[in-house]
């Protein structure tokens, strides 16, 4: 397995990728919305047998901590080939995507998803439990990439347009 940026290439394995995975076109209109509103961040392909079977996006997210604004990531979506499940090839997006961002000068990550699978990455709900968001609960949850940015400090979260086409 190789990790990589995504290249124009992709985006059509990449949109049926997510398309399988998700079993709709939710993820992969979010994934079109995004780049068209110039808001990717972070977009990588897992690739075997120069096959994509993995992609992860991490995008431009509108955070407000006490007032400041801080430079945030949204990882959504992250999708691997059905058949590879459960083998790494997740993880190692996961850990790609955080890394590539971190390079970016974000603060903080956040992400709604399984509680189980993103702590294992250092994620936790406890940071995001003051902010005000679309999302609440275990799955919400965020990621301290400068320490203390998050810290169950009172806060927003503000999705960009293209999150609309999960509703």
């Amino acid at each position: 397995m190789t990790i990589r940026d995504e290249r124009l290439s992709d985006h059509s394995a990449i949109d049926a990728l997510h398309r399988t995975v998700f079993r709709g076109s939710g993820e992969a209109m979010l994934i079109e919305a995004l780049r068209g509103e110039g808001l990717v961040l972070v977009s990588l392909v897992a690739v075997r047998d120069e096959k994509v079977v993995g992609h992860i996006m991490l995008s431009t997210l509108q955070l407000k901590v006490e007032d400041r604004d801080v430079a945030a990531a949204a990882l959504a979506p992250l999708a691997v080939s059905p058949g590879l499940q459960r083998k790494g090839y997740g993880s190692s997006l996961v850990k790609a995507g955080i890394e590539a961002v971190r390079v970016t000068g974000c603060g903080a990550i956040i992400v709604l998803g399984h509680p189980d699978y993103y702590r294992r990455f250092g994620f936790s709900a406890d940071l995001t439990r003051n902010l005000i968001a679309p999302f609440r609960g275990p799955a919400f949850m965020g990621l301290e990439l400068s320490p203390g940015v998050l810290a169950g400090r009172e806060g927003s979260v503000t999705y960009p347009p293209a999150f609309r086409s999960l509703d």
